[in-house]
Protein backbone atom coordinates (compact mmCIF):
# COMPACT_ATOMS: atom_id res chain seq x y z
CA UNK A 1 0.00 0.00 0.00
CA UNK A 2 1.54 3.49 -1.15
CA UNK A 3 2.10 5.90 1.30
CA UNK A 4 -1.08 8.28 0.20
CA UNK A 5 -2.88 5.43 0.12
CA UNK A 6 -2.36 4.75 4.02
CA UNK A 7 -2.78 8.32 5.11
CA UNK A 8 -5.96 8.51 3.08
CA UNK A 9 -6.80 4.91 5.57
CA UNK A 10 -5.52 7.21 8.01
CA UNK A 11 -8.33 9.85 7.35
CA UNK A 12 -11.01 8.02 7.35
CA UNK A 13 -10.89 5.70 10.32
CA UNK A 14 -9.98 9.29 11.58
CA UNK A 15 -13.33 10.31 10.67
CA UNK A 16 -15.29 7.12 11.63
CA UNK A 17 -13.86 7.77 15.23
CA UNK A 18 -12.41 4.20 14.59
CA UNK A 19 -9.49 5.17 17.00
CA UNK A 20 -8.37 1.84 18.08
CA UNK A 21 -7.88 0.59 14.53
CA UNK A 22 -6.40 4.18 13.45
CA UNK A 23 -3.71 3.53 16.03
CA UNK A 24 -3.02 0.10 14.51
CA UNK A 25 -3.56 0.94 11.27
CA UNK A 26 -0.05 -0.61 10.21
CA UNK A 27 0.28 -3.37 11.80
CA UNK A 28 -3.18 -4.60 10.66
CA UNK A 29 -2.00 -4.01 7.40
CA UNK A 30 0.95 -5.84 7.99
CA UNK A 31 -0.70 -9.10 9.53
CA UNK A 32 -3.06 -8.71 6.43
CA UNK A 33 -0.88 -9.06 4.11
CA UNK A 34 1.39 -11.51 5.54
CA UNK A 35 -2.32 -13.91 5.98
CA UNK A 36 -3.09 -12.63 2.42
CA UNK A 37 -6.86 -11.67 3.79
CA UNK A 38 -9.07 -10.33 1.19
CA UNK A 39 -10.13 -6.60 1.33
CA UNK A 40 -13.44 -7.92 2.95
CA UNK A 41 -12.16 -9.95 5.75
CA UNK A 42 -9.87 -6.93 6.59
CA UNK A 43 -12.67 -4.92 6.90
CA UNK A 44 -14.49 -7.36 9.61
CA UNK A 45 -11.30 -7.51 11.47
CA UNK A 46 -10.94 -3.71 11.36
CA UNK A 47 -14.51 -3.34 12.80
CA UNK A 48 -14.20 -6.52 15.20
CA UNK A 49 -11.50 -4.75 16.53
CA UNK A 50 -12.92 -1.27 17.21
CA UNK A 51 -16.47 -2.92 17.99
CA UNK A 52 -14.32 -5.00 21.20
CA UNK A 53 -12.21 -2.16 21.86
CA UNK A 54 -14.98 0.12 22.38
CA UNK A 55 -17.27 -2.40 24.51
CA UNK A 56 -13.82 -3.15 26.82
CA UNK A 57 -14.17 0.84 27.43
CA UNK A 58 -17.94 0.86 28.00
CA UNK A 59 -17.57 -2.29 30.90
CA UNK A 60 -14.67 -0.57 32.42
CA UNK A 61 -16.49 2.64 32.94
CA UNK A 62 -19.59 0.64 33.69
CA UNK A 63 -17.83 -0.99 36.31
CA UNK A 64 -15.63 1.85 37.83
CA UNK A 65 -18.71 3.78 38.14
CA UNK A 66 -20.52 0.79 39.65
CA UNK A 67 -17.78 0.73 42.15
CA UNK A 68 -17.89 4.53 43.14
CA UNK A 69 -20.42 4.33 45.78
CA UNK A 70 -19.16 1.70 47.52
CA UNK A 71 -15.67 3.58 48.00
CA UNK A 72 -18.06 6.29 49.04
CA UNK A 73 -19.83 4.50 51.59
CA UNK A 74 -22.78 6.03 50.28
CA UNK A 75 -24.71 6.34 46.67
CA UNK A 76 -28.49 5.27 45.27
CA UNK A 77 -28.61 2.84 42.22
CA UNK A 78 -31.34 2.65 40.03
CA UNK A 79 -31.45 -0.59 37.91
CA UNK A 80 -34.36 -0.90 35.60
CA UNK A 81 -36.52 -3.82 35.24
CA UNK A 82 -39.97 -4.91 34.10
CA UNK A 83 -43.72 -5.55 34.85
CA UNK A 84 -42.20 -8.98 32.98
CA UNK A 85 -39.68 -9.27 36.04
CA UNK A 86 -43.04 -9.82 37.76
CA UNK A 87 -45.44 -11.82 35.41
CA UNK A 88 -44.16 -13.74 32.39
CA UNK A 89 -46.58 -14.50 29.44
CA UNK A 90 -45.75 -16.56 26.31
CA UNK A 91 -43.29 -15.40 23.87
CA UNK A 92 -41.14 -13.46 26.67
CA UNK A 93 -39.78 -16.11 29.12
CA UNK A 94 -36.32 -15.30 27.99
CA UNK A 95 -36.86 -11.48 28.46
CA UNK A 96 -39.18 -12.27 31.63
CA UNK A 97 -35.79 -14.33 33.14
CA UNK A 98 -33.39 -11.33 32.45
CA UNK A 99 -35.86 -8.67 34.53
CA UNK A 100 -36.30 -11.27 37.23
CA UNK A 101 -32.74 -12.04 37.21
CA UNK A 102 -32.22 -7.64 37.75
CA UNK A 103 -34.67 -7.92 40.62
CA UNK A 104 -32.70 -11.00 41.90
CA UNK A 105 -29.26 -8.91 41.79
CA UNK A 106 -30.94 -5.48 43.27
CA UNK A 107 -32.24 -7.24 46.37
CA UNK A 108 -29.03 -9.10 46.75
CA UNK A 109 -26.58 -6.16 46.45
CA UNK A 110 -29.43 -4.08 48.56
CA UNK A 111 -28.37 -6.85 51.19
CA UNK A 112 -24.79 -6.48 50.66
CA UNK A 113 -24.80 -2.90 50.89
CA UNK A 114 -25.37 -1.70 54.54
CA UNK A 115 -27.53 1.10 55.48
CA UNK A 116 -25.80 3.84 53.32
CA UNK A 117 -26.02 2.47 49.61
CA UNK A 118 -30.03 3.12 48.37
CA UNK A 119 -31.39 0.01 45.69
CA UNK A 120 -34.30 0.92 43.57
CA UNK A 121 -35.29 -1.35 41.08
CA UNK A 122 -38.04 0.04 38.74
CA UNK A 123 -40.17 -1.95 36.83
CA UNK A 124 -42.16 -0.08 33.73
CA UNK A 125 -44.94 -1.73 31.87
CA UNK A 126 -46.01 -0.51 28.44
CA UNK A 127 -43.72 2.49 27.65
CA UNK A 128 -43.50 4.61 24.40
CA UNK A 129 -40.21 3.17 23.00
CA UNK A 130 -38.99 1.22 20.19
CA UNK A 131 -38.75 -1.90 22.04
CA UNK A 132 -40.99 -3.95 19.50
CA UNK A 133 -38.77 -3.00 16.72
CA UNK A 134 -35.86 -5.62 18.37
CA UNK A 135 -39.06 -8.77 18.41
CA UNK A 136 -37.79 -10.98 15.37
CA UNK A 137 -41.30 -13.03 15.53
CA UNK A 138 -43.63 -10.59 13.35
CA UNK A 139 -46.40 -11.54 15.18
CA UNK A 140 -45.13 -10.64 18.65
CA UNK A 141 -43.84 -7.57 17.09
CA UNK A 142 -47.29 -6.59 15.64
CA UNK A 143 -49.19 -7.43 19.09
CA UNK A 144 -46.83 -5.19 20.92
CA UNK A 145 -46.60 -2.44 18.49
CA UNK A 146 -50.62 -2.76 18.85
CA UNK A 147 -50.69 -2.63 22.54
CA UNK A 148 -47.88 -0.16 22.77
CA UNK A 149 -49.74 2.40 20.17
CA UNK A 150 -53.21 1.77 21.68
CA UNK A 151 -51.95 1.71 25.71
CA UNK A 152 -49.03 2.49 26.59
CA UNK A 153 -47.54 5.13 28.94
CA UNK A 154 -44.79 8.09 28.12
CA UNK A 155 -41.45 7.93 29.31
CA UNK A 156 -41.57 10.80 31.43
CA UNK A 157 -43.92 8.59 33.42
CA UNK A 158 -40.99 6.66 34.48
CA UNK A 159 -38.55 9.55 34.71
CA UNK A 160 -40.85 11.13 37.77
CA UNK A 161 -41.05 7.57 39.30
CA UNK A 162 -37.00 7.51 39.17
CA UNK A 163 -36.85 11.41 40.96
CA UNK A 164 -39.68 10.31 43.43
CA UNK A 165 -37.04 7.48 44.54
CA UNK A 166 -34.00 9.46 44.62
CA UNK A 167 -35.56 12.70 46.15
CA UNK A 168 -36.05 10.92 49.24
CA UNK A 169 -34.24 11.41 52.49
CA UNK A 170 -31.02 9.57 52.90
CA UNK A 171 -32.21 7.33 55.53
CA UNK A 172 -35.14 6.32 53.42
CA UNK A 173 -34.84 3.63 50.82
CA UNK A 174 -37.36 3.00 47.58
CA UNK A 175 -36.73 -0.91 47.58
CA UNK A 176 -39.51 -1.30 43.88
CA UNK A 177 -41.59 0.70 42.00
CA UNK A 178 -44.13 -0.89 39.03
CA UNK A 179 -45.47 1.33 37.04
CA UNK A 180 -47.86 0.85 34.01
CA UNK A 181 -50.32 2.47 32.34
CA UNK A 182 -54.11 1.73 34.59
CA UNK A 183 -55.33 0.39 30.99
CA UNK A 184 -52.37 -2.88 31.17
CA UNK A 185 -53.51 -5.93 32.57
Amino acid sequence: MSTPQLQRLHGHCHRLRLYRVEAELTTLLEQAAKRDLGYADFLDELLALEVRAKAEKHLAMRTAMARFPFHKGFGHFVNTASTAGHKTVPNQAVYSGTKFAVRAISEGLRQEAGDKLRVTIISPGFVQTNFADGVTNPEVKAQLAAARDKFAMPPAAIARAIAFAIEQPADIDVNEIVVRPTAQA
